[in-house]
């Protein structure tokens, strides 16, 4: 331990950073260092944050920069969940990292609604990851002719992109125009991985073609805000990002009344007057209740990109009164999630995804990645549905005053 306190003076006298740590010492070892020098900064104890079976040999330059621990979040199952996919059939337990009393209960109920229904029917729609670069040219007229120019060498862009991946297709590319600007907006097969590194690096490849070979256009940024990855966009509601899902389900009168404690048409006028009129009235760029809720927990406990909660949370709710039954659907124009790559390479992640039985790579490539989305649209409609229903039977209070507030 003396060697290792030599190391927390150093960082104490600036003689070396944070970073260069794991130059000098194996990895592990560097975030014990690091974690003791912030405890004698901050005068408090960490162990907590020291208390983790991550090993960062594994993860440092693929996963984490200047690791000092890890944090947990409580992971709670739901389900069974009856998924009636093209690429998920079954019956499926769902684990759900969250913090917050009460989800992990509504989602339940909502999945037991749902079986008890005879199951989620989902789609997958599209299947494409984008990125976007943005080029000057000199004026409208060029930018007009880069257009073309890229229409009729899609062909040679496709090859120069899909020489960086094995996995990785080029599906097409679109055009945007303003200006002098020009965005062209890749979208990509990429299989069972989510895929934004995949799209980042071939893109590249294909922006040093086209100015080397058009000429006229310059790759101001290889992102241009028109992938869009992060934010908030109608772009990708209208075309999709990752995979565009709609899962459906006819409720039962029976089981609305026994399970859910209301009725269709009840649960309908909450939909209408909340998440469409509400919605509109505030200026939201979708119509749902919580779909964030079941998306965040999905990815943290999947090992997702968690800031693409942003645009995978993105969706619309719709219901219809049938008779005495009631028709809900839910669509995730830009589910963005993968089975490989990135966060899933977590231990605890992949045992998570393990218990959904999507875990790596599918046979063939990308089936994996599609059940998982599958599975997820299932999911957000069952949490959809069971907050709408205690809503309706105005038991969204006493719910979180039992599970949320520690009085239960």
């Amino acid at each position: 331990m003396d060697e290792l306190e030599k190391y927390v003076e150093m960082l104490e006298k600036g003689e070396l950073s944070l970073s260069k740590l794991d130059k000098v010492l194996n990895p592990n070892l560097a975030a014990l260092v690091r974690r003791r020098f912030l405890e004698k900064r901050i005068g408090k104890l960490l162990p907590g944050i020291a208390s983790t079976i991550l090993d960062f040999e594994e993860l440092v330059g693929r996963n984490i920069e200047n690791p000092i621990g890890a944090v947990q979040i409580p992971l709670g199952i739901a389900g069974p969940i009856k998924v009636n996919g093209d690429y998920a059939k079954g019956e499926f337990y769902v684990p759900l990292a969250t913090h917050e009393g009460a989800l992990v209960a509504s989602v339940n109920r909502g999945m037991k609604a749902v079986t008890l229904s005879g199951g989620a029917n989902v789609k997958v729609l599209k299947d494409g990851m984008a990125r976007a670069p943005v080029f000057r040219v000199p004026d409208v007229a060029t930018a007009q002719e880069l257009v073309e120019w890229v229409k009729e060498h899609f062909n040679e862009i496709k090859e120069v992109a899909e020489s960086t991946t094995r996995h990785g297709k080029l599906k097409e590319i679109q055009p945007f125009v303003m200006g002098n600007n020009v965005w062209l907006r890749f979208v990509y097969f990429t299989g069972d991985a989510m895929g934004m590194n995949m799209a980042t690096i071939a893109t590249e490849k294909a922006c040093e073609y086209i100015e080397e070979n058009f000429g006229r256009a310059q790759c101001v940024a290889l992102s241009g805000n028109m992938c869009v990855d992060k934010k908030p966009a109608h772009l990708n509601v209208l075309l999709g990002r990752g995979k565009y899902v709609v899962a459906e389900a006819l409720i039962k009168k029976e089981v609305l009344e026994g399970v859910l404690k209301t009725d269709a048409r009840s649960v309908h006028e909450v939909n209408e007057r909340k998440n469409w009129a509400g919605s509109a009235f505030a200026g939201s760029f979708s119509y749902n209740a919580h779909f964030a809720n079941i998306i965040a927990a999905i990815f943290l406990a999947t090992g997702q990109d968690a800031a693409q909660i942003v645009e995978s949370s993105m969706g619309f709710t719709w219901t219809e009164v049938r008779g005495e039954d009631l028709y809900i659907s839910v669509t995730l124009p830009s589910l963005e999630v993968g089975t490989v790559g990135g966060g899933t390479r977590l231990q605890t992640q992949r045992e998570a995804l393990e218990i959904l039985g999507v875990a790596g790579g599918g046979d063939p490539p990308g089936t994996n990645a599609l059940k998982f989305a599958e599975i997820v649209g299932a999911s957000v409609l069952a949490g959809e549905l069971n907050l709408l229903a205690a809503l309706a039977a105005r038991q969204l209070a006493r719910a979180h005053e039992r599970l949320g507030r520690g009085k239960g």
